[in-house]
């Protein structure tokens, strides 16, 4: 077995690439992984081996056509994660995000389907569903988006969703809520609160602190993305949920009490354009048909992330010097 895992440097991507080579998943114990990745600021070739018998590292890009229809043929599967992913920089410069969410997954399964490729997974997001005021989205909820970001992955999930109708190819979408975990790039909100009390700086909670998000450790995230890459039907979307529902200034009160840090380092800042303020999924369908169920405590997941980014300060500085 011989799987391509694009956007594979960055924070999930090298995680299920580690467990793999790490012999985590039962049966794939022998496979082999070619990573593909950009190396973009949230790309970090630290994040994996720097040499692996199983393993190839190829820098480039999954806008390049030519590239993927060298690099494809002999992959029996791929694993679909390279995209922009920072809300933030998409109300900024949607454009990257346009090219490489949209664009990017369509050149990939394009060249996918040239090439013979058996399977496919792509992976999204919960945020293509908007905002949801009570109760959760299933599958079949409409896609309501309301950044450029996720108006991007909303675009690639009905890209991919053409190339299983039209060409058949064997294809599935999966859509989670927030990950956590180490490794994750310090932009994102725990890891930023976590990076930012470690340095004695303040942390900035947006609007009241009251948007909701359901949190999910990156290694049931990657397990549940097994499940449907080894079990999952062609043309079907597999929403994955980790279970806890917390506000952000609930996470940020717990932040506060694993860093030591007194109350008076969060700093309330304006909101941001278009901040959904509840997203919540539910994920009876991967349940029921796979057998998927999150395995990692929240309090003793949050635990685990916050002691990983004090005791490898050597890989975050790096890259929070990087973007500063």
């Amino acid at each position: 077995m011989k799987i391509l895992v694009t956007g594979g440097a960055g924070f999930i991507g090298s995680h299920y690439v580690r467990t793999l080579l790490d012999g985590g998943y039962a049966g794939w114990e022998d496979a082999r992984v070619t990573v593909l990745d950009k190396l973009t600021y949230a790309g970090n070739r630290a994040n994996l081996p720097a040499a692996h018998p199983r393993m190839e590292f190829v820098h480039g890009d999954v806008c390049d056509l030519g590239l993927l229809l060298g690099l494809l043929p002999g992959h029996d599967a791929v694993l679909h994660f390279a995209a922009e992913s920072h809300v933030d920089r998409s109300l900024q410069s949607a454009a990257a995000f346009m090219r490489t969410n949209v664009g990017g997954t369509q050149n990939l399964l394009e060249a996918a389907l040239r090439s013979g490729v058996e399977r496919v997974v792509h992976v999204s997001t919960d945020e293509v569903y908007g905002s949801i005021d009570e109760g959760s989205w299933t599958e079949h909820s409409p896609l309501l988006p309301n950044s450029p970001y996720a108006a991007s992955k909303a675009g690639s999930d009905l890209v991919a969703r053409s190339y299983w109708s039209t060409h058949g190819l064997d294809l599935s979408i999966t859509r989670c809520s927030n990950n956590y975990g180490p490794y994750q790039h310090p932009e994102k909100l725990i890891p930023h609160f976590v990076t930012n009390l470690m340095e004695g700086r303040p942390v900035p909670l947006y609007g009241d602190g009251a948007n909701v998000r359901e949190w999910l450790h990156v290694d049931d995230h990657c397990r549940a993305l097994q499940l449907v890459l080894t079990r999952g039907r062609a043309g079907e979307t597999y929403n994955v949920a980790g279970g806890t529902s917390l506000n952000n200034r609930q996470i940020t009160e717990r932040l506060l009490r694993l860093c030591g840090a007194d109350p008076g380092m969060v700093r309330l800042v304006a909101d941001r354009k278009g901040h959904d303020r509840r997203y919540c999924v539910d994920d009876t369908k991967i349940r029921e048909e796979l057998g998927y169920a999150p395995r990692t405590d929240f309090e003793t997941g949050l635990a685990d992330t916050a002691a990983w980014y004090r005791d490898n300060p050597g890989w975050w500085k790096p890259v929070k010097e990087e973007n500063r």
